[in-house]
């Protein structure tokens, strides 16, 4: 019998913090280790027993759940969900826990906790069990990776770049953000124009894309319906939204719609990887990244038997080893590198 997940829950409402464990409990391979009313009594308990994953409030008394994260990052990486109230509608510190190393978010209401985590109960559940499939050596590279320093001023964008038709798509889930922010900041923009689709909570794609594009020469902004496609503009989908390149004249625009839900997501790196095969085929290069699950497996493998190139990170570097795992299994894959010889290889492609 392999060991069961234990869950540390930090929460300062008695409330929240019973409801999760029913939601927990009783579920198979979980197992709740403990609850906290606040990072402090957490860190007594922690200094007894190690959770394998830790489900963490942000407004507690005494210590903040942000401080707290940077702290365990910074002593014992460790996986953590935020589920807060004030995660929400794409709010600024959901943004800010993703970049201190949070692993997913989840947006609790602030009345009718017990009938959210009855029906949400799923949804907990799979983020803990995603959570702790990542790879703790990459959550302490991330705790220790310094941050670029913003560009002074953000370089002008090529204008003929494009011309052969070249694209380049990029998707990724759990860990994502760290992984683009690394990606993303090691490129100029001097490339063909982009398409990324990163699993995140509603309301988020436009907040991260926003800050992170203040720290990279790229412009990277959340895609809007019929956008084109330029050199040295990276896109970003809409969270809760599919994306799919269209040809357009010479070029390409983004369809940003509604859409159903594709391989449990939306958007769906498979949906965005399927439509840069059906209409850029042997310009485009694709690039799968850290994820739980194996969302774009398919996409890729559609880019690569239309010649594509193709690249997977490596299960080294990625938080967690699912999409990449996946794509490359399937065949889908050309090479494969950790994330840090990525930009590399895609500056190595462009030519």
């Amino acid at each position: 019998m392999p060991k069961p997940i234990r869950v540390l829950i930090v929460d300062d409402s008695v409330l929240v913090r019973e409801a999760a464990r029913q939601a927990l409990s009783g579920q198979p391979g979980v197992e709740v280790m403990d609850t906290a009313m606040d990072p402090l009594y957490a860190m007594e308990k922690m200094a007894r027993e190690w959770p394998d994953v830790i489900v963490l409030d942000i407004q507690m008394p005494r210590m903040d759940g942000i401080s707290f994260l940077k702290k365990i990052m910074a002593e014992r990486p460790t996986p953590v969900v935020i589920c807060s109230s004030l995660v929400g509608n794409g709010a600024q510190i959901g943004v800010e826990a993703l970049r201190a190393g949070a692993v997913s978010l989840i947006s609790k209401p602030k009345a009718g906790v017990s009938a959210f985590f009855e029906n949400e109960s799923d949804n907990l559940v799979a983020a803990v069990r995603a959570a702790s499939h990542t790879n703790l050596a990459r959550l302490r590279q991330i705790a220790t990776t310094l941050r670029p320093i913003p560009p002074l001023v953000k370089p002008a964008r090529p204008g003929t770049l494009s011309a052969d038709g070249r694209v380049i798509a990029i998707g990724s889930s759990t860990g994502g953000t760290q992984a683009l922010e690394t990606v993303l900041g090691a490129l100029g923009t001097d490339l063909p124009g982009m398409v990324i689709v990163q699993h995140m909570p509603l309301g988020f794609s436009k907040k991260f894309a926003d800050r992170l594009n203040q720290d990279i020469r790229i412009e990277l902004c959340e895609a809007q319906h019929g956008q084109r496609v330029e050199p040295g503009l990276a896109l970003l989908a809409e969270a809760g939204k599919q994306m799919r390149l269209q040809k357009s004249g010479s070029g390409y625009i983004v369809e940003v719609v509604e859409g159903p839900i594709i391989n449990r997501h939306r958007p769906s790196v498979d949906c965005l990887f399927s439509s840069v095969a059906k209409v850029a085929g042997p310009r485009a290069l694709g690039l799968i990244m850290t994820g739980m699950g194996d969302d774009g497996a398919l996409g890729m493998k559609e880019m690569f038997d239309c010649g594509a190139h193709t690249i997977a990170e490596s299960e080294e570097t990625c938080v967690v080893f699912g999409m990449p795992r996946v794509a490359i299994a399937r065949g889908g894959v050309r090479e494969v590198q950790p994330l840090h010889k990525i930009a590399e290889r895609v500056r190595a492609w462009v030519g």
